[in-house]
């Protein structure tokens, strides 16, 4: 592989959650990932929407068994169903989501970058979230964990916090803490 080329970008969205933090409108066999807050398109396939342009491989998408079908409708919706679900054996968060991924992603001997996205995100700047992937797509690629934040309004008990460090990139920085 040249220095001009990349390793291809594997989209793997996150689409579990057992639905308490929107109730009641979300609940455990509908979760708010799979609700239409905008009135048009659910919080997954807007996510599947945000990385229109950034690859054509389409998204593997992690869930449970209990949405799986739900996820498969909503992805067809959007053409994006291609024998692209993951399902978990038990929901145990991010870390095992991603590594269950991973393990996929190398199932057929190649060896993608992984651009892991949560289903529940709202994200309105969709050029302003595409500008941040191309920009760590390089330090991923040289073999950095890149990570995406925002600054935060008011202190939230439910989020972690990233203590920016040296810049390394324009438009990156270390994570100091």
């Amino acid at each position: 592989m040249t220095k001009m080329e990349r390793r291809p970008t594997l989209p793997v969205i996150m689409a579990g959650g057992s639905g308490t933090r929107l109730w009641p409108l979300s609940r455990e066999l509908f979760p708010k990932q799979f609700l239409a807050l905008d009135g048009q398109r659910s919080m997954l396939q807007a996510t599947v929407a945000r990385l229109e342009g950034l690859t054509s491989t389409q998204p593997l998408v992690i869930c449970n068994e209990a949405h799986r079908f739900l996820v498969a409708e909503q992805l067809r919706q959007v053409n994006a169903l291609s024998r692209n679900i993951l399902l978990e054996p038990a929901g145990r968060n991010t870390a095992p989501a991603v590594a269950l991924a991973a393990l996929q992603a190398r199932a057929d001997g190649s060896d993608p970058l992984l651009l892991v996205l949560a289903a529940d995100h709202v994200i309105q700047d969709t050029a302003a979230f595409q500008t941040s992937v191309r920009t760590a797509l390089p330090l991923a690629e040289a073999g950095s964990l890149v990570t995406f934040g925002i600054v935060a309004r008011r202190p939230e008990t439910g989020y972690g916090y990233i203590k920016r460090g040296a810049a390394v990139a324009d438009g990156a920085w270390a994570v100091e803490r």
